[in-house]
């Protein structure tokens, strides 16, 4: 049977004069390599494309559905733009998100459980001539057991320069994502997790303070996503309502991953209870580079909110008043003590006459 053909995003046009550092724009791939590097014997520059073969040509990164037990075959081309001879590993690593929000791969001797593990290079390294170009297989082989849902790897080649006099060698890798969609249902499923409300209060007694709104957004599905995210804090009975400013959607989250989250929300009254909501709405996108949002998902928490600076002004004020009644009944009992005193002189001096 031909193998499947690959869903791919749009083509960004050939990609076989480009140099590593525009590939790195291009795939996003911004942690998994670096720059034209200097060498002893001479400037180090290549570059990675895919190959032209019945999957396509111009490709920007490879794409492909398989069902459990599945097998392709493509390949890597691995162009060297230096004068010098250039040696470079070649492995499949598995995807990640990075804290910054990236997609990133894991890095050699990490171990890799999904993509990275089916997917085999023809070989472990390449020796690439100066000005030339050389063609690495690799077969992707999906095991009987392989769970349905998105995956997110690459095939990454590296190159260890010696380290300098920290004596630490540096790895410089270049690499092309993989995107593999084994076949059965898509569950795309998301959920908010740790959901806390700070209130920072204000020392106005009749003003409005700020809060903070932290959680985890979680990707429980088994979908790559992004989350277009609302925060709202609100009082009793759904009064009093501040809605946080625009919060940008969070990264595309690989399934399994986490992505944690800090929004303040500014003119908040000290209601007593505070009712802090998170309204995510998941964005799905297809081969085709069309997103689509699912349900929304709600989560909310509460929290107490004592108002110190207008509790101390009414304990003050209460004390004030409390000060001004009993200095009134000071002066009433004194009056009253002085009308008793001055009566019975008043009555004596009256019969004396």
């Amino acid at each position: 049977m031909h193998p499947p053909r690959p869903r791919t995003a749009a083509a960004a046009g050939s990609l076989a004069q480009a140099t590593v550092v525009v590939l790195l724009a291009a795939l996003g791939f911004l942690g998994v390599g670096t720059g034209p590097a200097a060498a002893a014997d001479g400037e180090v520059s290549w570059a990675v494309t895919t190959a032209s073969n019945d999957f396509g040509s111009g490709r920007q990164n490879y794409s492909y559905a398989l069902d459990p037990g599945g097998q392709l075959q493509d390949g890597l081309v691995v162009v060297n733009h230096g004068t010098t001879p250039l040696h470079l590993a070649v492995y499949a690593a598995d995807g990640f998100t990075t804290k910054q929000g990236r997609l990133d791969l894991v890095a050699k001797d990490a171990k890799s459980t999904k993509v990275g593990a089916w997917v085999r290079t023809d070989r472990s390294d390449v020796t690439v001539p100066p000005g030339k170009s050389v063609e690495v297989p690799f077969t992707v082989a999906l095991p009987d057991s392989a769970a349905p849902g998105e995956y997110m790897g690459g095939i990454v080649t590296s190159l260890t320069q010696a380290g300098g006099a920290d004596g630490i060698d540096g790895d410089r890798r270049l690499g092309i994502r993989i995107l593999l969609r084994v076949g059965g249902e898509l569950k795309p499923s998301l959920s908010v997790e740790d959901l806390r409300v700070r209130y920072s209060g204000t020392p106005n007694p009749f003003g409005k303070g700020d809060a903070t709104v932290t959680y985890t957004i979680h990707n429980t599905g088994n979908a790559i996503l992004t989350a277009r995210q609302a925060v709202s804090i609100s009082g009793p009975l759904g009064r009093l309502g501040v809605h946080a400013g625009q919060i940008d959607d969070s990264p595309q989250l690989l399934p399994g991953d986490t992505w944690k989250v800090s929004v303040p929300v500014h003119g908040v009254a000290p209601a007593l209870r505070l009712t802090g909501m998170v309204t995510l709405v998941p964005l799905l996108t297809d081969v085709s580079g069309s997103v689509a949002p699912l349900a929304n998902i709600e989560s909310t928490t509460q929290t107490w909110t004592i108002p110190w600076a207008l509790l101390l002004f009414l304990i003050v004020l209460c004390v004030l008043v409390v000060a001004a009644l009993a200095s009134r009944r000071r002066r009433q009992t004194k009056l009253r003590v002085q009308e008793a005193v001055e009566q019975p002189l008043r009555e004596r001096e009256t019969s004396d006459h």
